[in-house]
């Protein structure tokens, strides 16, 4: 059997609040393949967006173990996580990220300046085509709407070609046009460009583009569908 894209083994997280331990992930285990979209449902508090954290590397669990390609997060040094974030991880918010003073070019050129590639315009704008605002690439990010912004921002999440996509209610700040847009640039990631893609969402449109859905409540899974 191939090793699975992303892996979590077990996994629970706990934070000290004062003096009171808060166990916000208990015994989460679940599978994420490359080319697959898994969607993380419940509601706010469940402990999705702590997930998405452990998943991109950003933190790390208090017990059982997150696996990208085989490896866990916890094992890497220094180096290897910048390395794994700059280069194997990207990322998408509800709230856009965009750097206000740049252009929508230069925001996502970023990832691959960060990263010491070269010839960053060229891809830049090549992601940009591929979200469909090849013409937006010198505004400033005030000047979109914020469907457009959302999709500046999934180009520049996709820019260095990640292999783990982690996504945090995506369409969360969208009218359901703009909305509908972005899914589907979500699903063509995953189909056309192999990545593997981990969605926390209220949203049944959504949870619709994804191959996997994972309810979750209280920090643990209650149960995972599969198409």
């Amino acid at each position: 059997m191939s090793t699975p894209r992303l892996e979590l083994r077990g996994v629970s997280k706990t934070y000290t609040n004062g003096q009171q331990p808060v166990e916000v992930l208990h015994d989460v285990s679940l599978i994420a393949e490359a080319g697959t979209v898994t969607a993380l449902l419940g509601r706010s508090g469940c402990g999705k967006s702590t997930l998405l954290n452990l998943a991109g590397a950003m933190d790390f669990p208090t017990l059982g173990e997150v696996r990208i390609d085989g490896r866990a997060t916890a094992e890497l040094s220094e180096s290897e996580l910048t390395a794994l974030r700059r280069t194997r991880v990207g990322f998408v918010f509800q709230s856009f990220q965009l750097l206000p003073t740049l252009t929508v070019l230069e925001n996502v050129e970023l990832p691959l300046l960060l990263a010491g590639a070269s010839d960053t315009a060229a891809a830049a704008l090549e992601r940009l085509r591929w979200v469909g605002l090849p013409e937006k690439a010198a505004s400033m990010p005030y000047q979109l709407s914020g469907g457009q912004m959302q999709r500046v921002a999934i180009a520049r999440a996709l820019v260095h070609a990640p292999d783990l996509l982690i996504a945090d209610e995506p369409t969360g700040n969208l009218d359901t046009t703009s909305g509908d847009e972005v899914l589907a640039l979500l699903r063509d990631a995953a189909t056309r460009f192999g990545a593997t893609i981990l969605m926390a969402t209220h949203s049944a449109e959504a949870a619709a583009i994804a191959d996997v859905r994972v309810k979750m409540r209280d920090g643990r899974v209650q149960g995972i569908e599969r198409k």
